[in-house]
């Protein structure tokens, strides 16, 4: 590993978890990743996307989602057109957006594989869940800035990182999908990187406009 995959720094350093794992810590924009000799291949990763309990029609889950969704709302003109990117299985905020009016399509890699969304812009993405699990997440971040329309949202939920101490312990590291944690300084170096407006909405929320 040569350089950090959020925002490409060559300022990393490697360090050991107690459960023998090897992480990368970037000095520039302060993420940490999972060096890539852990990674699990393909099939384990979609039979553990399978374990989630993702139901469309659960409360606790909109209401989860609901956490980016409403400060997200408040952005968009009515009927603006949306994506929800890494929706999984379950694309719950997906139905809950298109119950208020929203025009969504719906991107997963190994549940929604529509490659038609690539030729087309939006007016806003979400992204829930979905950007711990990034391989090479400034180029999915790259990605995400071709499809969005100039003036349009992205909208991230991921758990970010707190203290250098709590991350051994960490129980949001020990699931084996997840490869890549963001910071609020993270988010800021992301933001400066692509000329996007950021919003800190909430802890784990954060909110992006195309310039």
């Amino acid at each position: 590993m040569n350089e950090c995959i959020v925002c490409k720094s060559n300022l990393i350093k490697d360090f050991s978890t107690s459960d023998g794992k090897q992480y990368w810590h970037c000095s520039t924009c302060n993420a940490k990743f999972l060096d890539k000799k852990h990674y699990i291949n393909k099939e384990i990763e979609k039979e553990r996307y399978l374990e989630h309990e993702n139901v469309i029609e659960d409360k606790g889950y909109r209401d989860f989602l609901s956490r980016l969704s409403e400060p997200l709302k408040k952005k968009l003109s009515p009927k603006a057109k949306g994506l929800d990117f890494g929706c999984g299985h379950g694309p719950a905020l997906a139905d809950m957006l298109t119950g208020d009016g929203f025009d969504i399509d719906l991107y997963d890699p190994f549940f929604f594989p529509d490659k038609n969304i690539f030729l087309k812009q939006y007016d806003f993405i979400t992204c829930t869940e979905t950007a711990e699990h990034f391989f090479e997440p400034a180029k999915e971040l790259e990605t995400m800035n071709k499809l969005l329309k100039k003036n349009g949202w992205l909208g991230i939920m991921t758990n970010t990182l707190t203290t250098d101490d709590a991350f051994d312990s960490w129980y949001y590291r020990r699931d084996p999908t997840h490869v890549c944690f963001y910071s609020d300084a993270t988010f800021k170096v992301i933001a400066e990187q692509k000329n996007w407006h950021y919003e800190a909405v909430s802890k784990d929320i954060a909110l992006f406009q195309k310039k």
